[in-house]
């Protein structure tokens, strides 16, 4: 098995996929941190990424980290006012992370539409680009650090980040960031972590939860190719993991895939 196959989780329901996840999360940031002395995250928005937030702020394994050594780094964002509450990093901050001792300067949130760029999202992106490329080590790829963990959401057209079906952001090769315009889903806007980014990071997990999210999660698992469905494009260094609820992996033929290890 190579790291690029996905292993599954499939869980009885979308809270006690949060809830596991948390677990699982948190394990790994603790164990990196033991290794290394820091860990490094990006986060995901949408309802399972929220979800999951909540569910570590609600963990009294929280305390094990250590959340001054955390990075936290976005997949991507909606390129509006920063205090605009669609913003990911806004309803990160409600979720979890304004009750945690992060240290500001290791919260690396994206650019927004009012900060030092204005409207220029391709210039905001960019800006983002430098900052991964500051933080990475001399051995880490592309100019992006090797994170422990990146969280994804899979949306119902098999989405990840804010890289869509057939869109032009699904086949840049040489950008770790990018703008994107004309999104399909609102707003249309936005700054995205690209494909060759994502397969940088150590660990790659994509969330799905409910059944709006069957079609998408069987059609990414049939290996139909990056362009048609994003999500087969998303994987990791050494370890891709889906974690599923029953409805999500409800169109799954189950003898496909192995389950994952603890």
């Amino acid at each position: 098995m190579t790291a690029a196959t996905p292993q599954l989780v499939v869980h009885r329901d979308k809270e006690l996929m949060a809830q596991a996840a948390a677990a699982r999360l948190i394990t790994r940031i603790v164990d990196a941190q033991a290794a290394r002395g820091t860990a490094s995250v990006v986060l995901t928005g949408g309802r399972n990424g929220n979800a999951l937030l909540a569910a570590i702020a609600a963990s009294p394994a929280r305390d094990a980290v250590d959340w001054g050594r955390l990075d936290l780094w976005w997949g991507d964002e909606r390129f509006v006012p920063a205090a605009d509450p669609d913003r990911n990093a806004v309803q990160a901050r409600a979720e979890l992370l304004d009750a945690v001792p992060l240290d500001p300067a290791r919260v690396h949130e994206m650019p927004a539409a009012d900060g030092l760029d204005g409207s220029d999202v391709e210039a905001a992106a960019a800006r983002y680009a430098q900052e991964l490329a500051k933080a990475a080590e001399p051995g880490d790829r592309l100019g992006v650090p090797a994170f422990d963990v990146l969280l994804l959401g899979v949306g119902p057209d098999t989405h990840v980040a804010s890289l869509f079906p057939e869109h032009p952001g699904v086949r840049e090769t040489e950008l770790t960031v990018i703008g994107v315009r004309g999104a399909p889903k609102p707003p249309p806007t936005r700054i995205s972590l690209t494909l060759p980014a994502i397969r940088a990071a150590r660990e790659v997990w994509l969330l799905a939860a409910g059944e709006d999210k069957a079609g998408a999660v069987a059609l990414a698992l049939s290996g139909p190719g990056e362009l048609q469905a994003p999500a087969s494009g998303a994987y990791g260094r050494s370890r891709t993991l889906w974690l599923l609820d029953r409805a999500a992996a409800d169109r799954i033929p189950p003898q496909l895939y192995p389950p994952a290890s603890a």
